[in-house]
């Protein structure tokens, strides 16, 4: 006889990422639709892992991190920021953003406690502020409109969200699935609203490194106002074009991290030793950081340009590597609906914005937009290219 065990996520299925990818094998359309690269990590990142394992780093490394990784991101960070983070007590070694962002959420809210989340949010939030006994307090961001070609935050609607009982406000830029990156007037909002409430910020800075136009990506951390109240999130994979690889870090203020390493602790203890190793060297003696904008900027034209030539129109990507596009001349509908038949019926995968939103088929949640990555070889972007130049106006009619 069975028993039924009562779910803590009784609304959470296989994700709308799962579902697309799937879709894209049995259609064999070329997917646009997952987040990561379709090419390899640089090789003398991969020689660095390998020797690392050959001169037998292969054993837990210690709980926080290997000392070398903690100090070579206290470097970046200082060097990017102008902030200086303890390498000893400020800095931890995490399994990917994911566990970072988890054990934040776990270690720093409490059941009653609200976290507020700007939307469009990652879909990793909700579900993980749910598992920690708080509330997801859901904030949108205003939509792109007529003279007004991007997302933007409402911080006077933020400010208003927040009670006696918020606890956190999540900050996620550049923004998935946007494209947006925080001003410095962007700061100055928050810096006004931490003056008068005592939250947190939980900063996922996943993209950090992957911002255009010249621009400088501003992360909460160099305000020291802000820093004091900052939990600092990022990831070696998306940096790197190692998402597998699911090594990532946080930097917050001593008595903030104490708490957090006592959950991390306890979740997956310590981190790949020998990724942490050739991480740590790699980071010394290379300069893809640097040079990810550049590389990134040309995929994000290559496909902007390319799908003028379509019904589809881009919006502006500040950073990421993704792109929206508007579908506005294909028709309405949920966005979900088209992404599905854009699969189907024209073999290319991408993501429906709408599944970003606390309901994925609330009018308000779908502004005829899907989010395109262009995190792939040039060969890639272009077969998906010529596929979605053969669409027709009118398609979701």
């Amino acid at each position: 006889m069975s028993h039924s065990i009562p779910s803590k996520l009784p609304d959470v299925g296989s994700t709308i990422f799962t579902e697309m990818s799937a879709l894209a094998q049995q259609c064999q359309a070329i997917n646009l639709g997952q987040g990561f690269p379709d090419y390899p990590p640089p090789e003398a990142l991969i020689h660095a892992v390998n020797e690392a394992m050959l001169q037998g780093h292969n054993q837990y490394a210690p709980m926080t991190g290997l000392p070398q990784l903690r100090q070579a991101i206290a470097s970046k960070v200082q060097g990017q920021h102008g902030k200086s983070y303890s390498a000893e007590s400020e800095i931890t070694v995490t399994a990917g953003a994911t566990e970072a962002l988890m054990s934040s959420f776990l270690a720093l809210t409490h059941p009653g406690d609200q976290v507020l989340l700007i939307d469009p949010a990652y879909d990793l939030y909700a579900p993980a502020i749910r598992l920690a006994g708080a509330e997801a307090v859901r904030v949108p961001m205003q939509a792109p409109k007529p003279g007004m070609p991007a997302f933007r935050v409402d911080w006077e609607r933020v400010k208003s969200a927040i009670t006696p009982r918020t606890r956190m406000l999540v900050l996620n830029f550049p923004h998935n699935p946007t494209g947006t990156t925080l001003k410095p007037e962007d700061l100055d909002a928050l810096e006004a609203i931490v003056s008068s409430h005592p939250i947190l910020l939980l900063s996922d800075e996943a993209y950090e490194h992957i911002v255009f136009d010249g621009q400088v990506h501003l992360s909460p951390a160099a305000r020291p106002l802000l820093a004091e109240r900052t939990i600092l999130v990022s990831s070696f994979g998306k940096t790197f074009h190692a998402t597998g690889w699911k090594v990532g870090y946080c930097c917050a203020p001593v008595h903030i991290m104490a708490e957090i390493r006592k959950v991390h602790q306890f979740t997956v203890f310590s981190v790949s030793t020998p990724m942490q190793a050739g991480i740590a060297r790699y980071l010394g003696e290379s300069n893809l950081p640097a040079e990810l904008p550049g590389f990134y900027q040309k995929k994000r034209d290559r496909l902007a340009s390319g799908l003028e030539k379509t019904p589809l129109r881009p919006l502006h990507s500040e950073g990421t590597f993704f792109l929206l596009v508007d579908t506005k001349a294909l028709g309405s509908g949920l966005e979900k609906e088209l992404a599905l038949r854009l699969t189907r019926e024209i073999g290319v995968a991408s993501i429906p914005v709408s599944a970003f939103y606390a309901d994925p088929e609330h009018p308000e949640s779908n502004h005829q937009l899907l989010r395109l990555c262009f995190a792939k070889r040039d060969a890639t972007l272009d077969q998906a290219l010529e596929r979605l130049q053969g669409l027709c106006a009118g398609l979701a009619g």
